[in-house]
């Protein structure tokens, strides 16, 4: 009997085919090799989209690439053309510290806020100087601005018209230079490229102003000699129409606490007030 049980024991194993079964452990490794090759062809594809989708988003919008021009210091920044001067001022913020109330802004001028690059036909490369304090460095101001030109107001209450009195009326009789630049009324211009010219100071001779916004600076400059006076240190700025010439404007700066320290110049065209008073105090200027 155990004979016959051996035999069919041999029997059933025989019938058993080996070459059809996979041995365990190659199994197991294609296994694991097709879940990895799995793995990898299904992962593949979402990281071609992400790349592809990232150059996409950037590829929407045209960027220009500026130079940021601050206490001395360069920056290089990266923004959309079609960043409003706002935008700006926050990506400057981001990079200085600088916050964007306490900017002074310019290129070609003071930058408006309300504006895009591309309005301002700002280019690749182009220089924009930023000029302001830190508010640290405002509270540690002196004499608050604010205070003297209220000041200043009080006392322009009181007086009659400045173009009326008579150490702004000697200079005013004497008509106007020959070399007036034109006055366009009822607009408001951004400053030239170039200096303004074509006015009187008030001992009657020639006068001119260059605006040095890379130094801060407002040049004075007369035949005898040039003035730079620092932006920081004006005080304010003031204005009046000249009666009978609606384009015109006699303009003081406020170089001290009294009346003593103004600068007078005669003949300014109108167009160009607000932008001067802009670039001199600017728009942050709170104190």
């Amino acid at each position: 009997m155990a004979t016959q049980d051996e035999s069919q024991e041999v029997t059933m194993e025989a019938e058993v085919k080996p070459d059809d079964a996979e041995p365990l452990c190659e199994s197991a490794e294609k296994v694991d090799s097709d879940s990895v090759s799995q793995t990898e062809e299904g992962n593949s594809p979402t990281q071609d989209s992400s790349i592809i989708n990232g150059d996409n988003a950037d590829g929407e919008q045209e960027m220009v690439d500026l130079k940021i021009i601050w206490n001395k210091i360069k920056y290089d920044l990266k923004i959309p053309l079609d960043s409003s001067g706002a935008k700006l001022k926050e990506a400057i913020h981001s990079l200085t510290g600088l916050p964007p109330a306490m900017q002074k802004v310019m290129y070609k001028g003071l930058l408006p806020e309300d504006k895009t690059l591309r309005e301002i036909k700002i280019t690749n490369g182009a220089k924009v100087m930023v000029v302001g304090s830190t508010m640290n460095d405002v509270l540690a101001v002196n004499t608050p601005k604010e205070v003297i030109q209220q000041e200043v107001k009080a006392e322009e209450n009181k007086k009659e018209p400045l173009c009326s009195q008579k150490q702004h009326r000697k200079v005013l009789d004497k008509g106007k230079p020959d070399d007036i630049m034109p006055a366009v009324k009822g607009t408001k211009e951004r400053l030239p490229t170039v200096p303004l010219a074509g006015m009187y100071n008030k001992s009657g001779g020639k006068v001119r102003l260059t605006f040095k916004l890379e130094q801060d600076q407002l040049w004075i400059g007369t035949k005898e000699r040039t003035e730079k006076v620092p932006m920081g240190s004006i005080k304010n700025v003031v204005t009046e129409s000249i009666e009978g010439h609606d384009g015109y404007h006699m303009m003081a700066f406020q170089l001290g606490p009294t009346e003593a320290s103004q600068y007078w110049i005669y003949w300014v065209p109108s167009q160009f007030v607000d932008a001067i008073k802009d670039t001199v105090l600017g728009k942050w200027q709170y104190f």
